[in-house]
């Protein structure tokens, strides 16, 4: 008996120190798995509670940060972008979009800040379009006018999210349905935009749609830019490149005349980076009527897709702003209506021209322009589009 215990104790004592091999294996294979994937993980998604809509929904706040520190902030109300903090050159981190401070001031009338604008962005003449023949009626909130997708447009409701995901890139998707003849537009419009966040601080805002029913669709993200990151100071001092050889003239409630108009020796002509500052002021009918830039510029390359159309440069700071987009058309505004009674996160108002926007988009008016790209969406089509907003110093 004694050979045979012996046997099997060696026989144990072997089984034993296998498993426990086989254990510090697993285990060193788990954590090397663990730490691929925390190297992987170069950007992180944070998400918090914001607040309560007066509709009584819960709004959520996603920050999407990558290891240089690029951070941006987003709401589900209205899917605005709240904050962008980006390096200056000098490296130093600071906020460089018009914001406010919490929920109950972004449920207040103010001038789209940071918003998803849907579902028609910029105007649409008496608020009047017809298709098929059927003439649609929308509310005039913009003088005679329809603006931004009227009273309640997609800046004022709580986004659905639907995924959100970090590693080599932070993503965020919302969703929101807009019911057949919400605002007056027809069809039930199923949109979801998806925000994703890049390593070299670019930030992709991808569009998409679908519909029921023939209807309109124009959307675009309404994020106002100061790279200085001082907003007491106003944005005269930036450097604006538009890659556009023409733009889109305006009567005196700034709807498009139906002509496109030559930017060769106007204020409009930004195919050279120029200061702000340049022409803002200029003697031209329709520097008067916008009361500085608020003007849709026809990109050149539309038919290319995808590509490089307009730049900002701060030189104070460093920070450069790249905009690069599949559509037509760009919004350049700046800021002429703020009049100073908005108030600044740190202190302060927010003074005319303390920000300037960049809206992609097709151009305005286009419902009641034939000679203009179509923004009609047919049920069974797809709207898709994408803009990337890409940050860095020079």
């Amino acid at each position: 008996m004694k050979p045979i215990t012996k046997t099997c104790y060696l026989f144990m004592l072997f089984g034993i120190l296998m498993l426990n091999i086989n254990c510090k294996e697993k285990t060193m294979k788990k954590g090397s798995e663990e730490m691929s994937k925390e190297v992987a993980k170069t950007i992180k998604v944070e998400r918090s509670d914001y607040g309560v809509a007066k509709s009584g929904e819960t709004v959520e706040l996603f920050t999407l940060k990558n290891k240089s520190g690029f951070e941006v902030d987003i709401i589900t109300y209205g899917g605005r972008i709240t904050s962008i903090k980006s390096q200056d050159k000098k490296g130093n981190l600071e906020n460089v979009v018009l914001g406010f401070e919490n929920l109950e001031q972004y449920e207040k009338d103010n001038p789209f800040f940071g918003a998803l604008v849907g579902r028609y962005g910029n105007r649409i003449a008496k608020g009047k379009f017809s298709l098929n023949g059927t003439e649609y009626t929308l509310a005039k909130n913009n003088g005679e006018n329809n603006l931004h997708g009227g009273l309640k447009g997609f800046d004022k409701v709580v986004w659905k999210v639907i995924e959100v995901n970090d590693g080599d890139k932070g993503v965020l998707k919302l969703s929101y349905l807009s019911k057949d003849m919400e605002e007056g537009f027809p069809g039930n419009l199923t949109t979801m935009v998806t925000y994703t966040l890049n390593t070299d601080n670019s930030l992709d805002v991808l569009y998409e749609a679908t519909t029921d029913k023939t209807t309109v669709v124009n959307l675009t993200q309404h994020s106002y830019f100061n790279l200085s990151g001082n907003f007491s100071q106003t944005i005269l001092d930036h450097e604006i490149e538009i890659n556009a050889d023409t733009y889109i003239p305006v009567d005196s409630g700034l709807i498009p005349t139906g002509d496109l108009a030559t930017v060769e020796g106007t204020p409009f002509d930004f195919r050279k980076a120029k200061l702000i500052s340049q022409d803002i002021n200029a003697e031209n009918e329709q520097i008067e009527l916008g009361g500085g830039f608020d003007h849709c510029w026809v990109l050149n390359d539309y038919e290319s897709g995808y590509r490089s159309v307009a730049k900002a440069y701060h030189p104070e700071s460093g920070r450069t702003l790249e905009v690069l987009t599949d559509e037509p058309g760009i919004q350049f505004y700046t800021g002429n209506f703020l009049d100073g009674t908005l108030p600044a996160p740190n202190g302060g108002t927010y003074i005319k021209r303390s920000g300037f926007c960049l809206e992609t988009q097709h151009y305005p008016d286009s419902p009641n322009q034939p000679k203009f790209p179509s923004v009609t969406l047919e049920p069974g089509d797809k709207y898709s589009t994408k803009t990337t907003f890409k940050f860095s110093t020079k």
